[in-house]
């Protein structure tokens, strides 16, 4: 909204002495400004305009502004500036529009009305070209008055909307933050929990649900003794990491507290489970700092729905894991009757 402001108050300049830099720098600014608009527009997808694409095409513009005599020329450089107004817009339009998928919609809006004013200066554009800027179509059509009042419409809609988003995504992200591990990324132990209670709780009748599986990395602190925190560090995000290349989407996995960790698998069988766990181990096993990396220990439980199912299916999946650090680690043990489903000492 400066860059508009200022850009447009450089005009006031023309007839006086200061019109010789004042008319590129105008048109600089302004096209600054309408970079800014798309910039803006960028950063509710979590994007960034690299400086350079921001400055290219004000420097541009007026250097072209500056080579076209603005000292008696009101409109030099016009139709660079046109176009390059036109072409920031027409890509903040596009952000906004790719940003609309599973959102309130908002966007759409914003997206149609920056739409309309990057194909009027477009338009505005070819009229200076053949008509020239004292021919009727452009003073008629493509005038002061009317690219005024849609470039302050612009700014309103624009402005306003993007402010709201921007607090809606900052409350979205606060949420993240506060249901996430900051170091894994995964779900935190409370987070994880809630969703799961509550996926239950939706859930009528009895019978299986799924299968609740505890893992905990084999000599943890072992790891951190020999090698620092940063390394104990590598090898959570490893094992997350291994987690989110192997788990189907409905899946749940969190960072239960320490170098133990909780995943839920809905309609999973323990062998079923069992399975992943091992497609896990061999995942983190291959990663890159795999010398490095500890094996994993699992404990199973099935999960049924209702009551107080999913404090004992925890109950059931962490006496099982203890089973098999008790077993010699590098395993997965199975809850129900404490069987080992598959041993990977190799």
């Amino acid at each position: 909204m400066a860059a508009f402001l200022l850009g447009s108050s450089a005009y006031l300049l023309n007839g006086t002495w200061h019109q010789r830099w004042a008319n590129p720098a105008g048109n600089a600014v302004l096209v600054l400004g309408a970079g800014c608009v798309r910039g803006a527009a960028r950063s509710l997808r979590m994007k960034t305009v690299k400086r350079w694409h921001l400055l290219a095409a004000p420097v541009l513009t007026g250097i072209l502004s500056a080579l076209d005599n603005p000292s008696v020329n009101n409109w030099s450089g016009g139709p660079y500036f046109l176009l390059s107004m036109s072409v920031m817009i027409a890509l903040a339009a596009w952000e906004l529009w790719r940003r609309r998928s599973g959102h309130h919609g908002a966007e759409v809006p914003m997206a149609v009305i920056s739409g309309i004013v990057a194909v009027f200066y477009l338009f505005r554009c070819a009229a200076f070209i053949l008509d020239g800027a004292g021919g009727s179509i452009f003073r008629t059509y493509f005038g002061s008055a009317v690219t005024t009042l849609l470039t302050i419409t612009l700014l309103i809609v624009v402005s306003f909307s993007i402010a709201a988003l921007s607090a809606e995504q900052s409350t979205q992200a606060l949420r993240v933050r506060a249901s996430h591990d900051g170091l894994t990324g995964l779900l935190n132990r409370a987070a994880f929990l809630n969703l799961l209670d509550d996926r239950l709780g939706r859930r009528r009748g009895a019978g299986s649900f799924g299968s609740l599986v505890m893992a905990d990395l084999d000599h943890f602190k072992a790891v951190n003794d020999r090698n620092g925190h940063a390394a104990g560090d590598a090898a959570l995000n490893a094992f997350a990491s291994a987690c989110r290349n192997s788990v189907r989407s409905n899946d749940l996995v969190g960072r239960y507290g320490g170098e133990e960790f909780i995943l839920f698998l809905p309609g999973a069988t323990p062998r079923q489970a069992a399975r992943l766990t091992e497609q896990i181990s061999v995942t983190m096993k291959n990663s890159d700092g795999a010398p490095l990396l500890p094996t994993i220990s699992y404990g199973i439980a099935p999960v049924s729905a209702g009551g107080d199912a999913l404090k004992a299916a925890i109950a059931s999946a962490d006496a099982a894991l203890y089973e098999a650090k008790a077993r010699g680690r590098n395993q997965a043990v199975l809850a129900a009757a404490l069987e080992p489903m598959h041993d990977r000492k190799t």
